[in-house]
């Protein structure tokens, strides 16, 4: 794991001195993903630079040291990742003999493009990378991502050439005036408490897609021409698979997966450093642990984090687990203050926005686990492959119940509720019996109000939506197009479940959750690896029919059967638990000062935001209402602006 970042720029062809500083630049930003080395690499007739940050994982000598250039000269690779089947490849026919300086998996992706090219050597590689190359020959820079999006990417093109790294900041390190903000990127913030890709938070910076390569050189004119394609794309996948779903017994489909998974597993625990896994006691983590375990390469270090909080504690489910598996478990209890004192830093972590609340105790795990292992597996992924949301079971359950209420009669019952102020509503429901007394009635019949007239499509929006009303928050522009589900490819697929399933893949997992995962892990130099997002379980997940995920109201049903082999039911069978914090009493509470000074008028949102109703969101909250998760977007928004924006 490492941090990788460079530029093409045509203007500063011959200009060597100048395009080592700005690496440089580049490169020092990203100094926290790799303090075990830092290379440079310019072609100066090009105006091409590469900067690395190595955090040594692989082949802990300098032969393992990027940029690296092929053994013919025409390549120079500048890679972040890890690829779990290099060992196969170096074997490959057409690389026997080759003369390898070392065992780094870099070396074997540079050899196989100097051999098959760089498209069909991506489609061989299995792992997760950022991977940019300059083609020494063709003068042309290269950038591929990995298929689900693990590895970030972040570029920006323009005519002179182009900019790429692992984090907006290296990009942000370049000695050039820094990109607007984005107001429609800001509306889809502030619903999702992500800025989806391809966008990001800048006009003219992208994300590459996962799945995305993209191909950048200069025309006979001198213009930079960007090319881009997908190697895969998961929208394919999903419409495969359902095309070609398994004909298996309950049996032959849970030892297909345990073999699946104990391959995946296995390879994922190579490395030359200590390793370890993060353990919430969940299906997904103690799957990911329970196959360690049995792949018998010694003693497994398992890392858990607890809160003080009543139903925010997972420690003793994880602690539960490590017993039954025999792991060396290493478990800490944070204190509020602990989470607390990691606010104000939030926005250095993150450089773009980035509002999903569990981001805290993901920073806190990773730094506990950071001191005892340098690489640290996880169970991401899981509710995403086999259908284990809440909100997939409550969607489904409205659009069933919805659809028995013709549609007129729905749209005038919403006209009708929404017409009756919430506050009013509420102060005659406050008015009745206790015994028929239901709190906060007002608001709870302008949800119904605002579901009723729904289809599929805006039930599981609004179910994935922090802020409804973006439009009335960041009034300014309104949200990017082409994030419906026509153009997530999901309209084409058969069944709701299909649809969200692929919809959270698409977006929420690679812009959320692993986006979350990347940030805080790689703020402490830990490499995190995902072993159920292997792109062979990918595939497999979207094979299997509907009963092998939810059956009889149990979700993730396959995952369970597999775990269940290894781990008595008992230690597993619990509510579903979100990797969360007391955010509504802590906003109320000790980061109510911190609140109000980023919600202060005379400064909020630049521009971006209508104060009065992010106020008016604000003062209701510290009333009875509760709206912590929707006014995290805002706060994380404004931090973000303070810390990043022009003139802020």
């Amino acid at each position: 794991m490492c941090g990788i970042a460079g530029f093409l720029d045509g203007r500063l062809a011959d200009r060597g001195p100048e395009l080592e500083r700005r690496a440089k630049a580049m490169g020092d930003a990203l100094a926290h993903r790799g303090p075990d080395g830092a290379g440079i690499w310019v072609d100066a007739a090009s105006g091409l630079a590469f900067a690395h940050r190595r955090l040594a994982i692989i082949d802990l000598t300098p032969t393992g040291a990027q940029p690296m250039v092929s053994a013919d000269g025409r390549y120079v690779i500048c890679y972040n990742g890890e690829v779990y089947n290099a060992a196969e490849l170096r074997h490959e026919p057409d690389l026997a003999g080759h003369p390898w300086r070392g065992h780094s998996d870099t070396e074997v992706i540079l050899e196989l493009v100097a051999r098959r090219g760089f498209e069909a050597t991506i489609r061989e590689l299995n792992g997760m990378f950022a991977i940019a190359l300059w083609d020494r020959k063709l003068r042309t820079l290269h950038l591929a991502r990995d298929r689900v999006g693990i590895k970030p990417l972040f570029y920006k093109t323009s005519d002179v050439g182009c900019a790429f790294g692992s984090e907006l900041k290296a990009l942000l390190a370049l000695p050039e005036p820094r990109p607007d903000i984005d107001p429609a990127s800001v509306a889809s913030f502030i619903r999702y408490a992500y800025v989806p890709a391809p966008h990001t938070i800048f006009k003219g910076v992208r994300k590459l897609l996962p799945g995305e390569m993209a191909s950048i050189r200069f025309d006979g004119s001198g213009t930079a021409r960007v090319e881009k394609s997908r190697y895969w794309n998961v929208a394919d996948v999903a419409r495969d698979g359902i095309g070609a779903q398994f004909e298996m017994s309950d049996a032959q489909a849970v030892d297909a997966l345990t073999a699946l998974l104990k391959d995946a597993v296995a390879r994922q625990m190579m490395g030359d450093v200590p390793l370890g896994a993060f353990l919430s006691g969940g299906i997904d983590s103690s799957t990911v642990v329970a196959l360690m375990v049995a792949a018998g390469q010694g003693p497994v270090r398992t890392f858990s984090i607890g809160f003080d909080e009543p139903g925010f504690d997972e420690s003793p489910y994880a602690a539960a687990v490590a017993r039954h598996l025999g792991t060396d478990h290493t478990e800490l209890t944070a204190r509020p203050a602990d989470a607390l004192a990691l606010v104000p830093t939030l926005a250095d972590h993150f450089d773009e926005p980035f509002a999903d609340s569990s981001q805290i105790p993901t920073l806190l795990v990773s730094k506990l686990t950071r001191a005892h292992v340098t690489v640290a597996l996880s169970g991401d992924g899981g509710d995403e492959l086999f259908a284990g949301y809440n909100r997939y079971r409550l969607a489904e359950q409205l659009v069933g119940k919805l659809a028995a209420v013709p549609a007129p009669l729905r749209r005038g019952a919403s006209a009708l509720l929404q017409a009756l102020p919430a506050a009013l509503v509420n102060d005659i429901g406050n008015a009745l019996p206790s015994a028929i007394r239901v709190p906060q009635v007002g608001d709870k019949a302008h949800k119904l109000a605002s579901v009723l007239p729904l289809d599929g499509e805006g039930i599981y929006r609004r179910l994935v939506s922090q802020n409804v009303d973006p439009d009335v928050l960041a009034p300014t522009a309104p949200e990017h197009a082409g994030l419906d589900w026509r153009g997530l490819g999901a309209n084409s697929l058969p069944t709701l479940l299909d649809k969200m399933q692929l919809a959270d893949t698409t977006t929420y997992l690679p812009d959320d959750i692993l986006q979350k995962v990347d940030r805080a892990s790689m703020a402490v130099s830990l490499e995190a690896r995902p072993p159920l997002l292997d792109h062979r379980v990918v595939e497999f997940a979207w094979r299997l029919p509907r009963h092998f995920k939810v059956r009889n109201g149990e979700t993730k049903w396959i995952l369970r059967r597999v775990l269940d082999q290894f781990v008595p039911r008992a230690l597993i069978d619990r509510p579903k638990m979100g990797f969360g914090i007391p955010l509504g009493e802590w906003l109320r509470g000790p980061l109510r000062d911190w609140s109000e000074d980023l919600l202060d008028p005379r400064t909020l949102g630049g521009g971006f935001l209508d104060a009065q109703a992010v106020r008016t969101r604000w003062r209701e909250h510290l009333g009875p209402r509760n709206h912590a998760y929707g006014l995290w977007n805002i706060l994380m928004f404004e931090a973000w602006r303070r810390r990043w924006a022009t003139g802020a």
